[in-house]
C-alpha cells in the first residue's frame, strides 16, 4: 500500500481548520513562504516568538485573536490561514506528527522525531508507511473473533497436512520421561513432579489465580501456580504440563493471535504426549486393531485421563500409526462446535473464513444425537450418511461449567470394522449444508409459529464463535419452536 493513495489504514482522520498540528504547520508554510522569519513576525504582530514557535509546531493551541493578528502580517484571510496543508510534504509531515502522538505509538514507547525541513522525503514516506502499517496491524488484532477464527483456520489446515502428528514433541515427550524413569502407563503424580523438578520449577497451588488464568509461571524465581481448588474445566496435570511446554518449547510471548493458537497447540500437544506416551499408546492401539477392538474409553482407562484427552490424542496417533484417518469434534449442547479435527473428508460447517468453531453442527450426526439418548454412561454409536459418505462415530457426554458438551471420534465406513461398537444399529441421514435438512424448521412448525414469537438470543461466549444464521441470530429456529409445542 503506497503512501500516495487517498484511503490509508491507520492514517490520521482528516484534521479540521483550528487542528494544532494541521494549523502549525500551515503558519509556518505561510511564513516561510512570506520569506520571514519567527522573530520578525513577532516584531510585526507583537506575539512573542516562543509563543509562535510552539503554535508552529502545533504544541499550542493558536487563539482567535494571534490568528487575527497573523493574519494581517501575512495579508491573508482568516479562511487561508486555516485551509488545509496544501504540499503533498506537508500532509505526511501533519500524517505523522499524528501518528508519532497517538495512544497506540505510546503504548509501544516508539519515540518521536523531530520532523525538520531538511528530512529527506524518501525517510518521512518511510515512517509515515511504518506507522501506518502498526495501525493496521492493530485495528485487526481489536477484531479479535475475526482473526482468531481466521488464525484457527489456517493452523487446522497445517495439522490436517501432518495427520495432526508432530514428531518433535513426541521426541521431546519421550527425553523427559526417560530422564524420570517413566516404565508404563498413567503418569503418577510422582513422575509429575519430578519432571518439574528436572526443569528447575517448583510448584504452588493458591486460593487468588487470576480468573482469567489457568496457570501462572513466575519466570525470574521459576515457581508455577495453579488453583488450590479442583477445577471441572481443566485436569490440573495437564494444566502442570502445558505450563512446562511453554517452558520446554521456548516460546516467546506471541505477538499475533496465530502465535497465541500455535503456541496453545504446542503445549496441548506436548501434555498429551507425556501424559499418554507415544511408544506405549501406540502398542496398546495395535494390539486393539488386531482384535478389531479399538475403543477410546478402554485408552482412556489405560492412561487415566479424560475422554476429551484421549480422543483428541487419538488423532495424533490415528493416521500415523494405524492408517486410519479421523475426524474428532468437540460440540456444546447448544449444537455449536467448540474444538474440530479432520482429514478423513467428512464435510464440517464453515463460515467465509474457514473457521469451524462456532457453527452448529448437524442434528442428524452423533455428537448431536448421543445428548438425546438416556444411556450416559456408556458410549453412544451411530453411522451417519453424508453426502461425502457414510461415517461411524463415537461419542459420550461430559459435563463443565459452562454446560455439557459431546466428545466424537468418527472414521469412514470402511475403517469401522476396526473398532468396538461397529456392530450398532444406530443409524441416521445427514443432507447438511442442504437448508432443509436441519438449519431450516419443518414447514408445520413455521406455519404454527413463524411472526408470532419473539426470542431473546443468549450472547457466545466462546471466543472463536460466530453468531449462527437463524431468524435471530444465535437463535435455533427449530428449537424454539419445539419448545413452544411441547408447552401449548
Amino acid at each position: 500500500m503506497g503512501v500516495d493513495e487517498d484511503f490509508r489504514v491507520g492514517a490520521a482522520p482528516e484534521a479540521d481548520a483550528f487542528d494544532p498540528i494541521s494549523l502549525g504547520r500551515r503558519l509556518r508554510d505561510l511564513r516561510k513562504d512570506r520569506g520571514l522569519t519567527l522573530a520578525q513576525v513577532a516584531e510585526r504582530s507583537g506575539v512573542a516568538s516562543s509563543q509562535l514557535s510552539m503554535v508552529e509546531n502545533g504544541k499550542r493551541e493558536a487563539k482567535l485573536s494571534m490568528l487575527h493578528k497573523l493574519a494581517a502580517v501575512y495579508e491573508a484571510t482568516l479562511d487561508e490561514l486555516t485551509a488545509p496543508v496544501s504540499t503533498r510534504r506537508g500532509r505526511l509531515e501533519v500524517e505523522l506528527e499524528h501518528l508519532m502522538h497517538s495512544p497506540l505509538a505510546r503504548s509501544k514507547g516508539l519515540p518521536a522525531v523531530r520532523i525538520s525541513p531538511r528530512m529527506p522525503m524518501e525517510v518521512l514516506e518511510s515512517l509515515v508507511a511504518l506507522h501506518r502499517e502498526l495501525a493496521r496491524e492493530a485495528a485487526e488484532r481489536i477484531a479479535t473473533p475475526e482473526e482468531a477464527r481466521r488464525a484457527n483456520a489456517q493452523l487446522r489446515e497445517e495439522m490436517r497436512e501432518r495427520d495432526n502428528y508432530f514428531p518433535e514433541l513426541e521426541a521431546e515427550a519421550a527425553k523427559l520421561l526417560a530422564r524420570v524413569d517413566y516404565a508404563s502407563g498413567p503418569l503418577s503424580q510422582h513422575l509429575i513432579g519430578a519432571i518439574t523438578e528436572h526443569l528447575g520449577f517448583s510448584l504452588h497451588q493458591v486460593g487468588d489465580l487470576p480468573h482469567s488464568t489457568r496457570s501462572v509461571t513466575d519466570l525470574k524465581h521459576m515457581k508455577i501456580y495453579l488453583p488450590a481448588a479442583n477445577q471441572r474445566d481443566h485436569e490440573p496435570r495437564s494444566v502442570l504440563l502445558q505450563a512446562l511446554g511453554h517452558h520446554v518449547r521456548g516460546h516467546e510471548p506471541p505477538t499475533s493471535y496465530g502465535d497465541f493458537l500455535r503456541q496453545r497447540i504446542e503445549t496441548n500437544y506436548f501434555a498429551a504426549a507425556l501424559l499418554m506416551p507415544e511408544v506405549p499408546a501406540v502398542q496398546y492401539l495395535q494390539h486393539a486393531k488386531t482384535r478389531r477392538e479399538i475403543a477410546v474409553e478402554d485408552l482412556r482407562d489405560a492412561f487415566a485421563v479424560s475422554y476429551e484427552a484421549v480422543s483428541h490424542r487419538f488423532t495424533n496417533l490415528a493416521t500415523r500409526h494405524l492408517d486410519i484417518p479421523v475426524h474428532f469434534q468437540r460440540v456444546h449442547e447448544s449444537g455449536i462446535i467448540y474444538k474440530a479435527y479432520e482429514n478423513d473428508g467428512v464435510t464440517f460447517p464453515k463460515d467465509n473464513l474457514g473457521a469451524i468453531e462456532g457453527q452448529p453442527v448437524c442434528r442428524q450426526w452423533t455428537s448431536r444425537q448421543v445428548f438425546d439418548v438416556p444411556d450416559k454412561f456408556n458410549a453412544f454409536n451411530q453411522y451417519t450418511d453424508t453426502p461425502n459418505g457414510t461415517y461411524w462415530c463415537t461419542a459420550r457426554v461430559e459435563l463443565a461449567s459452562s454446560g455439557a458438551f459431546s466428545t466424537c471420534v468418527g472414521v469412514q465406513y470402511r475403517d469401522s470394522k476396526w473398532f468396538r461398537g461397529r456392530e450398532t444399529r444406530e443409524k441416521s441421514v445427514s443432507t447438511c449444508p442442504d437448508p432443509s435438512c436441519c438449519r431450516r424448521a419443518p414447514d408445520d412448525l413455521t406455519a404454527r409459529w413463524s411472526g408470532r414469537v419473539w426470542p431473546s438470543a443468549r450472547t457466545h461466549a466462546h471466543l472463536l464463535a460466530a453468531l449462527p444464521p437463524g431468524t435471530f441470530p444465535g437463535v435455533d429456529d427449530t428449537e424454539v419452536f419445539q419448545f413452544l409445542d411441547s408447552h401449548t
